[in-house]
C-alpha cells in the first residue's frame, strides 16, 4: 500500500526515494528544487554570474540533504541551459561539490526537460564536459529524439509521467517504454520512470524492462531521505531464475559492494582492506559502474606487505593486479550462483558479484554465506 499522504511537505527543497523496482530498496536520492532566478534566462548567453550562482544554489541542496541522508549518490537538479556555460561553469561545479565532501562521481545532474529546445551540439558537448569532470548526467524528459540519447548517452533518462500513467489503457505507452529500456540496455543508460502511482504501474514497468522509478507510489510529499518507502509487488515466479534452480535469490545474500575507479592505486586499495578488517574483496569499475576486475583480500595483501611489495606496487594502477570479476545475474538463484562459484577451482570462495540488467555492480555475494545458509536450509 502507499504511504499516506497527509503529511505537510517542509518548505524548500522535495527530496525523491529513486526505487530499484525489484528489490524495493532506494538506491538515489533525487532532490527537487526551483532554479535560482538568474537561470531563468531562456536560452541568452549564460553569464559567469550566473554560472556561479547555479554553483551556489547546487552547494546548498547537497549541504540540505547532507543534514538527513549523506550515503546514497545523489541526483540533482540543473538548468538544461547552464551546458553552455563551459569550462568555467565544470569547475565551479566541481570545487563546491567537493567542498560540501561529494566526489563527482556520486553526482548525477538532471537536466531540466528544457534540454529537448537546446541546440544538439551544445547538449553532447555539455554532456561530455560534465562527464571529464566525473559527474553524470539525466535527461529530465524522454521527450528527445533518440539519437541525441544515443550521441550523449546520459547516465539516467527520465521518463514522463504522462507517459507512464497511460501503461494501462494505451500499447503505444507501452511500446515507448518498452524502447527506452532496449536503448538503454545496449547503450548504458538507465530509464526511470517517474510519477508512479500505483502497484500495478510497478508490475507493468518491471515487464517493460525498467528497474528504477520515483512516483507518489513510493512516499508522499513531506518524504525525507531515511524514511521507510512502500514495498513494491513481489515479482512473478516465473522467470529467468526458476525451475531447477528454485530457491531464494542471490540478492537474498547480497552485501555493498565497496568499488574503486579503475585508475585508483595499489595504495588506495590497501587503505580500503585497512579500514575495513572484514573486507574481502575491493571492485574496480568503470565511469558506469561495470566491473573491470576484482582484487581479493589474501592475494593482494601477500603480494602488498611482502618484501619490497609497497615500494613496488603502492603507487601503480590497482588494475594490474586485479582478476576478472565472477558476475551473477540479480535474478540468479542462490543455488545458480553456487554453481557459477564452483566452475573454478583455484577461486571457489572468491566473492561473486551481483550485477543488474545493465551490467552494473548492484552488490556482493560472499560464497561463504552461500554455502553457510544453503546447507542449514
Amino acid at each position: 500500500m502507499p504511504l499516506p499522504t497527509h503529511r505537510r511537505p517542509a518548505a524548500g527543497p522535495r527530496y525523491l526515494p529513486i526505487v530499484d523496482l525489484d528489490s524495493g530498496s532506494v538506491v538515489a536520492i533525487e532532490t527537487v528544487a526551483a532554479p535560482p532566478p538568474t537561470a531563468r534566462g531562456g536560452f541568452a548567453a549564460v553569464t559567469e554570474q550566473e554560472c556561479e550562482a547555479v554553483a551556489e544554489w547546487l552547494l546548498t541542496l547537497v549541504r540540505d540533504s547532507a543534514g538527513t541522508e549523506s550515503l546514497l549518490p545523489l541526483v540533482l537538479p540543473l538548468p538544461a541551459r547552464t551546458l553552455s556555460g563551459g569550462d568555467a561553469f565544470i569547475a565551479a561545479v566541481e570545487s563546491r561539490m567537493r567542498r560540501a565532501g561529494r566526489r563527482p562521481r556520486d553526482v548525477t545532474f538532471m537536466l531540466s526537460p528544457d534540454l529537448a529546445e537546446l541546440d544538439r551540439q551544445t547538449v553532447v558537448a555539455g554532456v561530455a564536459r560534465l562527464r571529464a569532470a566525473g559527474f553524470r548526467c539525466g535527461f529530465g524528459t524522454a521527450m528527445v529524439r533518440p539519437d541525441l540519447m544515443i550521441d550523449a548517452t546520459p547516465f539516467l533518462v527520465r521518463i514522463d509521467p504522462q507517459i507512464v500513467s497511460g501503461l494501462a489503457t494505451d500499447q503505444r505507452h507501452v511500446t515507448v517504454v518498452e524502447g527506452l529500456a532496449r536503448i538503454g540496455r545496449g547503450s548504458g543508460v538507465f530509464a526511470m520512470a517517474s510519477g508512479v502511482s500505483s502497484a500495478e504501474e510497478v508490475v507493468r514497468l518491471r515487464r517493460c524492462g525498467l528497474r528504477v522509478a520515483t512516483g507518489p507510489f513510493f512516499a508522499d510529499e513531506a518524504w525525507r531521505p531515511g524514511e521507510r518507502v512502500a514495498p513494491v509487488p513481489e515479482p512473478a515466479t516465473e522467470g529467468p531464475g526458476t525451475g531447477q534452480d528454485s530457491g531464494p535469490p542471490v540478492t537474498e545474500y547480497m552485501v555493498p559492494p565497496v568499488g574503486l575507479d579503475a585508475d585508483s592505486t595499489a595504495d588506495q586499495v590497501l587503505t580500503a582492506f585497512t579500514d575495513d578488517p572484514a573486507l574481502n574483496s575491493v571492485i574496480l569499475i568503470d565511469h558506469r559502474d561495470r566491473p573491470l576486475g576484482v582484487i581479493d583480500r589474501t592475494r593482494f595483501l601477500l603480494l602488498v606487505t611482502g618484501r619490497y611489495g609497497h615500494a613496488l606496487h603502492a603507487k601503480r594502477p590497482a588494475l594490474r593486479m586485479a582478476e576478472a570479476p565472477r558476475t551473477v545475474p540479480a535474478w540468479m538463484s542462490a543455488i545458480a550462483a553456487l554453481r557459477v562459484a564452483g566452475q573454478d577451482n583455484e577461486r571457489v570462495y572468491d566473492d561473486l558479484i551481483v550485477t543488474n540488467d545493465y551490467a552494473q555492480v548492484f552488490g556482493v555475494v560472499h560464497v561463504s554465506d552461500l554455502v553457510r545458509s544453503l546447507s542449514l536450509s
